[in-house]
């Protein structure tokens, strides 16, 4: 250390977090370690995040750029915008420009299964591929989000409006799903730019992204490069960089949840809001008066892939087990059948500790089965184990539905299949994330975010009055 600046680590040496506890230097670390690097202490865990230089370079010039792009997108013109969709989601559609990015994604592909990484979401289908199309259509044609006037307070002398105005830069880390890159684009449509950071699986298509469709649609629309950035490295450095400049509006993150609780950690004591999209899970309640029949058309249906909103655990009340047990099982099997595969199915207890596990699949649906009392016994279950994400009841009586809608500490309750909960599904709007209970209830803003989602208020006055004074 010389000159007030970490030059250096020992092997061994004590570092204070939490502001009572300590850990110490691994070996590793130590010897990584270079004069110009950076590291981050995650204050909450007593992780030691090792940031080098390179990548805080890299990830510095994104935000440089991301954030000059956003005061020059305050001169442009809201056509410009439209346009820069309209291309983009043009050149996805043309085969003459996607087929890099299809030669890209299918090398991700490959390396990715040669490492025995799991592909389901990284495998760029003709339906992503055209969701994605629909996804950028819609920003397109959405009424404009920036500058809208909410509210007005008048006084006798002035009036003080309310504004909502573009937020920032937004710092985005997500997995290796190529359809999020276009559904986190949603934030310009509301005047923010994006500073991205993909996961490693897929940067080959993101790059391929980029360089076919994205950034010729900025230029197209007349809209500054720099209002999308992709931070060109496969190192968990560059999203720890990213997720601690606090020239970031917003941060949010999507992945494993461990990982996204990390991340969310280093942006918290940096002062940058988050939000974090990690851990899913549905569960599923069939009720005394549950209709057989949508009872196994709500599990099949929720089965169908794995992403946060898949099922996780089915509660089914033990008086209707006899019956209701075998078509769950029969239901999770048509689900399978259509990967050629068999199901896993765990059969639980109340309180069993797996109730917390996420199944995580790529190919054979994986999924909890618990014999419950009633519904009550249900809630009380997901309450405490599920990670207060998605909760759906099959059940007759309008009388339980608001019983459970009350009781259930979750922001997603549906009477069906829980794969609805998703931001283009059931909104119209592309999503960026979706955020759970986990962490705490949200304050002034529903579970799904999307591009339209990320805005400030800003309060405006006029003063009729100049003698006006307090």
């Amino acid at each position: 250390m010389t000159s007030g600046r970490l030059e250096s680590l020992q092997a061994g040496q004590t570092i204070v977090f939490g502001g009572d506890r300590v850990t110490t230097v691994p070996d590793t670390l130590a010897a990584a370690f270079r004069a110009g690097d950076r590291l981050v202490v995650v204050q909450e865990t007593g992780d030691l995040l090792h940031v080098p230089q390179a990548e805080h370079a890299l990830v510095a010039a994104a935000v440089d750029a991301a954030t000059s792009a956003f005061t020059a997108l305050a001169s442009v013109a809201d056509q410009q915008i439209s346009a820069f969709y309209d291309e983009f989601a043009r050149r996805l559609d043309d085969d003459a420009s996607f087929a890099p990015i299809a030669a890209a994604n299918a090398a991700d592909v490959i390396s990715a299964t040669e490492r025995g990484r799991a592909t389901g979401r990284l495998r760029l289908s003709t339906s992503m591929r055209a969701d994605m199309v629909a996804g950028l259509r819609t920003w397109r044609d959405i009424d404009t989000r920036r500058s809208q006037q909410v509210g007005e307070v008048r006084h006798q002398q002035w009036t003080v409006q309310q504004w909502r105005d573009p937020l920032g830069v937004v710092g985005f880390v997500f997995e290796g799903r190529p359809n999020v890159f276009a559904d986190a684009t949603g934030v310009l449509r509301t005047g923010n730019t994006v500073v991205f950071r993909i996961g490693s699986d897929a940067l080959g298509t993101a790059r391929a992204i980029m360089a076919s469709v994205v950034q010729p649609a900025l230029a197209h629309a007349g809209l500054p490069l720099g209002a999308v950035q992709l931070v060109d490295s496969v190192a968990h450095a560059a999203g720890w960089a990213l997720f601690s400049d606090q020239r970031l509006s917003l941060a949010i993150a999507r992945g494993s949840g461990a990982a996204v609780a990390q991340l969310g950690a280093v942006a918290r004591q940096h002062g940058v809001p988050a939000s974090l999209h990690g851990t899913g899970g549905a569960w599923l309640v069939a009720a005394a008066s549950a209709d057989a029949d949508r009872f196994a058309l709500a599990v099949r249906h929720s089965l169908d892939r794995k992403v946060c909103n898949t099922l996780n655990v089915c509660c089914i009340v033990r008086s209707r087990a006899a019956e209701l047990v075998p078509r769950f099982h029969a239901a999770a099997r048509e689900a399978a059948s259509e990967r050629g595969v068999e199901p896993i199915v765990h059969d639980l207890t109340p309180d069993h500790s797996c109730l917390a596990h996420e199944w995580e699949w790529d190919t054979v649906p994986e999924v909890a089965l618990l014999i419950v009392d009633d519904v009550a016994q249900a809630i009380e279950q997901c309450n405490r184990y599920s990670p207060r994400l998605v909760a759906s009841l099959i059940s007759d009586d309008p009388v339980e539905h608001e019983m459970f809608y009350s009781g259930i500490d979750a922001p997603f309750v549906g009477d069906g299949f829980t794969r609805w909960v998703d931001g283009q599904f059931a909104l119209a709007q592309p999503e960026l994330g979706l955020s759970n209970w986990q962490g705490g209830r949200l304050l002034g803003r529903g579970g799904v975010l999307s591009g339209d989602s990320v805005y400030t208020i800003r309060l405006r006055a006029q003063i009729k009055d100049p003698s006006l004074h307090r």
